[in-house]
């Protein structure tokens, strides 16, 4: 069984819509920015692959809903947008605005390419002097903070956390150029601020909101395998250096496939199949496994973003990818694969590798697959002591909200409620 990517064959109609209008919209032509005062405008710009969506939308909802702010949910990609509308309520969709953002054509030469996204800086060139409307603008990525660069002096860049991995890749040090930042634990926060990444009063520990939007999308009683046997997440990263998938990933799957005792789940990282390049040497590696009843492959449909697999799980097979860390949301056997010969013990980087054996070869894997499950007692205690180091959840305490809440504070919005929402920030 085999599931497609978003947005892969879906991209592209949208870009001949005529310019100046918004096809998501309800019809109207788009407000300039500057004609609509009344409150603090503050646009949640999602200008990446779907699954950074997850990690802001709810945010924006509860600062919609909270505060008297006029919000604006913007992307360079309809799927993206689909997305944001599905994992908010019905009632709070009229608090928000919704805009396809971004050269038409260039939206039309990247579909013609193959690429779920259309290129970052053009779409920055596309949107520069709109963005300058605004108060403060949200990203989850690190690109977009070029905005500044190109004449986007005004807003305040506020950065929200899109995973919660130890690669150096997520201490970037552009993050030290957004004017707010939001972390998930304090984990995190440690890093951040040994590296000078973020300051005191300029940041803020709010929890993991992507586990609420995820909790929202995710279809608990979706169930590909019609014969019950423990599941087996393989999660490569997409890197072809950092990642499993390219040196090891046909043998690994060929040997556990063969071993006949697991349910398997192939879901490499979302960004793997995010071009059609990307897509075609996916299947290559895994297509020959596609048809087997207890194998399933996602090329990175919403299940591959939503928690799905790393929910229904019972062991995770991976190298590098920051979703372990979403999948020890109930502590379970993990494996993770050395690829690269990597001297990985005390390496900040491959922290996650304390939570389960690590193989630097595949010969033993499903040997090794029977030691995590038999030795996963081993781990567990690290396990739930990372979690809790890297997530800073709170109970009756929603993340969202705790986001919404500091951004707001840190703007000075003023709340809808008459009592003012407690902020504090590191």
């Amino acid at each position: 069984m085999a599931t497609g990517s978003i947005g892969l064959a879906e991209t592209g109609v949208e870009a001949f819509a005529p310019p100046g209008v918004d096809p998501l919209s309800a019809g109207s032509p788009e407000t300039p920015v500057a004609d609509r005062r009344q409150a603090p405008r503050i646009a949640f710009f999602f200008n990446a692959q779907p699954h950074q969506m997850l990690h802001g939308i709810t945010s924006a909802e509860e600062l919609a809903l909270g505060w008297r702010a006029e919000v604006d949910i913007l992307s360079s990609t309809r799927v993206n947008l689909d997305l944001a509308r599905a994992a908010i309520l019905p009632e709070s969709q009229p608090l928000l605005r919704f805009e396809q953002v971004g050269s038409p054509l260039v939206r039309a030469l990247a579909a013609r390419l193959g690429w779920v996204v259309p290129p970052k800086l053009p779409t920055l060139l596309a949107i520069r002097r709109r963005m300058n409307g605004y108060d403060a603008i949200a990203l989850p990525e690190r690109t977009s903070i070029l905005l500044r660069l190109l004449g986007v002096a005004r807003p305040r860049f506020i950065h929200i956390d899109h995973g919660a991995g130890d690669r150096a890749a997520g201490f970037d040090r552009r993050i030290a150029r957004f004017d707010f930042a939001l972390m998930a634990g304090e984990k995190q926060r440690r890093r951040m601020l040994e590296d000078g990444l973020v300051r005191e009063g300029h940041s803020a520990i709010v929890g993991y909101p992507k586990f609420e939007a995820a909790d929202r999308l995710r279809d608990r009683n979706w169930n590909p395998f019609a014969v019950e046997r423990p599941i087996i997440l393989y999660n490569p990263h997409f890197s072809p250096t950092l990642g499993s998938w390219r040196s090891h990933g046909f043998e690994l799957v060929r040997r556990i496939v063969d071993a006949d005792r697991y349910n398997l789940i192939i879901a490499p990282h979302i960004r793997l199949c995010d071009t059609r390049g990307g897509r075609a040497e996916a299947e290559a590696v895994f297509g020959p496994f596609a048809t087997r009843s207890h194998v399933h492959v996602d090329y990175g449909s919403e299940r591959s973003i939503d928690m799905t697999y790393t929910s229904m799980a019972d062991i995770y097979l991976g190298d590098v990818s920051s979703q372990v860390y979403e999948y020890l949301r109930r502590p379970r056997p993990c494996l993770f694969v050395n690829s690269n010969g990597r001297m990985w013990r005390g390496d900040p980087n491959h922290d996650h590798w304390r939570f389960g054996p690590v193989i630097d070869g595949v010969e033993q894997v499903v040997p090794a697959i029977e030691q995590a499950i038999v030795g996963h007692r081993d781990f567990a205690t690290v396990q739930r002591a990372a979690f809790r180091d890297t997530f800073d959840l709170r109970d009756g305490e929603r993340s969202s909200h705790r986001a919404a809440a500091a951004i707001a504070g840190f703007l000075g919005l003023e709340p809808r409620l008459a009592e003012r929402v407690a902020y504090s920030p590191l």
